[in-house]
């Protein structure tokens, strides 16, 4: 863990804490403190000129700062790193004449843990992995045994850990014998257990010796756009290797609407299925690579044999693809999926490159619009355990919305289009190096203090970048509820070919060859999509005779809501106000889930259980939905009762 150091900006008398190679400039956003910074961050612009006053700190000079400054004290924000601790000078023409940001630090994900971990399986006594590993040691036959080689093992297993009740696999069947011998009876049987009581435990393999302590699974998240993968050590939780990659069918469409049209066309399911199967194989073999912790084996590397189960989640459509089903009726009303239980798989049989014993187990859907993907999210959150009245949102293309808790669940889906991830916006772009992330604003001048990803030149906006930069100007007044620009003299607002646009970074200080602008456009297409999530909750709330205002805890999922801000998703309605410490992150919810999954057998009981109780909205059908959506199609909302926090903006 990186050391911290305490960090002191004047004139202002804001101190913070920074860690051993933060970025100064990004400090100071953290602070509320305004250094002027239009580049994004690549020191370019040269005008986030800070003075050192006591202490160091690394780099902090290009061309754009001379030696004589240099040596004078001066350094640049955007290339300066913390090493120590420092006092920082914001000069007048650095930042804001009349003082910092804000009166108050944002909270900007200070809140937020997982409500529900490998620590909680283990202390409440259902960290039990859905494959398990035991070792055996059995007495060879004799005149006075002569037990079958099956029987033997079975009883040993009943004998020594308990375990009755247990089907074979014909593999095992076939090799028992020898494998028995091979270390005077000493071997290690792999056991899948029951999800109900309606099945036995399964052994799936048995090795020759003991190998208990090598016990491995992998854990799938299948996203439309990204597929990411996990390896774990089944005996203790820890994930020992992370993979992320396109999902390739990404070549037939960016959208699941695109995917399920390709499918039906002929061989258009085969080429689907063929795609994503290649995406997860390159994974799990990249996974493999990664070296294990010392088990004091000569050669630490993970065998493919050593792989025993695979966990699988992903949306609705993604999920029919990969098992070759038929998606068609997913776009069409009624809505019916093929299926949405799904029984444990032989993982070989998928086409996935895994040794035969191994079990691939898929997240169960609830509709067309609510898949596995959310189902893991709520598993794995612990929402499905927690006495809370619980907003769970996932929030993309489509947002997924579970409310509930312990008790009961109510879910939906809504299109918000793609304005959260970059698109639709003229200058929008994925979360990407050079993408604009973050952003605060002189209320004096209305310069802007872009922060890049990467500190690279700016090449464009994502998502949550699009969301503080329009929070942002709606709270200095640059912008009205309306999202149109107020007449202020700003020679950053201008004319544009899609109405009037700020421009966020000048094409000589960009990474493009043109400026980087927001414009109304842009603005009415973000409008549009917050208003539909928060109808959505809005509508779904009410449907169940509540308001917002019992909502007791929200968690935020997905690529977007792991980096989302909470100040600017109240200020422009895209969330309920509600307190800070009330907010949940737990990013890749569908990883997590099928992570906790593999860890915890308890969950996969659970899961059927919560399925089968979760009920499903549809959105579309009640007609107070279309209400709500043009009621919050405003910064932040028609109802201002609804955000009082933001009356002061208005």
């Amino acid at each position: 863990m990186n050391e911290k150091y305490t960090i002191t900006f004047l004139p202002y008398g804001r101190k913070i804490e920074a860690e051993s190679g933060e970025s100064l400039i990004k400090a100071a956003r953290r602070a509320g403190v305004h250094i002027n910074a239009s580049c994004g961050g690549a020191g370019l612009c040269g005008k986030c000129r800070i003075i050192i006053d006591e202490g160091e700190v690394e780099g902090g000079r290009s061309e754009k700062l001379s030696q004589e400054d240099y040596n004078s004290g001066y350094r640049q924000a955007c290339l300066s790193t913390i090493k120590g601790d420092v006092v920082i000078r914001v000069p007048v023409e650095s930042g804001i004449k009349g003082g910092v940001l804000s009166t108050e630090i944002p909270e900007r994900h200070q809140a937020g843990k997982h409500v529900f971990d490998i620590d909680s399986l283990k202390k409440e006594g259902i960290f039990s992995p859905s494959v398990e590993k035991l070792c055996l040691e059995l007495s060879p036959p004799d005149k006075s045994d002569n037990r079958s080689d099956v029987g033997r093992v079975v009883h040993g297993l009943a004998d020594q850990y308990d375990k009755h009740g247990l089907n074979i696999d014909l593999s095992v069947l076939r090799k028992i014998r020898r494998v028995i011998r091979e270390k005077d009876f000493l071997i290690t049987v792999t056991l899948e257990l029951a999800v109900n009581n309606k099945f036995k435990n399964r052994i799936i393999n048995v090795q020759s010796g003991c190998w208990s302590y090598r016990n491995f699974g992998i854990a799938i998240d299948i996203g439309t756009t990204t597929v990411y993968g996990q390896l774990i050590d089944l005996n203790n939780g820890v994930i020992l290797a992370e993979k992320g990659s396109y999902n390739a069918q990404i070549a037939y469409g960016e959208d699941v609407i695109s995917r399920i049209i390709y499918a039906e066309r002929e061989n258009g399911l085969k080429e689907m299925r063929e795609k994503v199967l290649k995406t997860i194989n390159d994974i799990i073999k990249s996974l493999l690579k990664k070296k294990t912790p010392p088990y004091g084996l000569t050669e630490d590397e993970i065998n493919l044999d050593e792989i025993n189960s695979i966990t699988i989640a992903g949306n609705t459509t993604m999920t029919h693809l990969f098992l070759g089903m038929e998606p068609d009726n997913i776009r069409r009303a009624p809505y019916v999926p093929v299926s949405t239980f799904f029984p444990p798989f032989n993982a070989a049989e998928l086409g996935l490159d895994m040794p035969s014993h191994a079990v691939a187990l898929v997240y169960p859907a609830i509709s067309s619009y609510v898949g596995g993907d959310i189902v893991a999210g709520v598993m794995g959150s612990g929402m499905y355990r927690t006495d809370l009245l619980t907003l769970y949102i996932d929030i993309g293309t489509n947002a997924e919305i579970v409310i509930g808790n312990k008790e009961w669940l109510v879910c939906a889906a809504c299109s918000a289009g793609p304005a959260f991830e970059g698109g639709g916006i003229t200058h929008g772009m994925r979360a990407a190096q050079g993408a604009i992330e973050d952003f605060s604003l002189n209320p004096v001048d209305f310069e802007p203090m872009n922060l890049t990803i990467g500190n690279k030149p700016a090449l464009g906006i994502c998502g949550s970048g699009l969301l503080i930069i329009i929070s942002t100007l709606f709270r200095h007044k640059v912008i009205n509820q309306n999202g149109k620009f107020n007449k202020i003299d700003c020679a950053r607002i201008r004319e544009g070919k899609n109405g009037r646009e700020y421009v966020l970074v000048w094409s000589q200080e960009a990474g493009v060859d043109y400026d980087i602008v927001i414009n109304e456009v842009d603005i009415n297409n973000f409008i549009r999509a917050k208003a539909a999530i928060f109808a959505g909750v809005k509508t779904l709330v009410e449907n169940i005779g509540l308001s917002m205002a019992d909502l007791e805890q929200i968690i935020l999922a997905g690529a977007f809501g792991s980096y989302i801000d909470l100040d600017s998703a109240m200020l422009v309605g895209l969330l309920p106000e509600i307190e800070a410490d009330k907010i949940i992150y737990v990013g890749n919810g569908s990883l997590m889930g099928a992570k906790m999954s593999e860890l915890s057998n308890h969950i996969r009981k659970d899961v059927v259980e919560v399925v089968r109780r979760m009920t499903s909205f549809e959105l579309s059908e009640i007609s107070e939905f279309k209400d709500n959506y043009i009621a919050a199609l405003f910064l932040p909302h028609t109802d201002i009762n609804l955000f009082p926090h933001a009356a002061d903006y208005i």
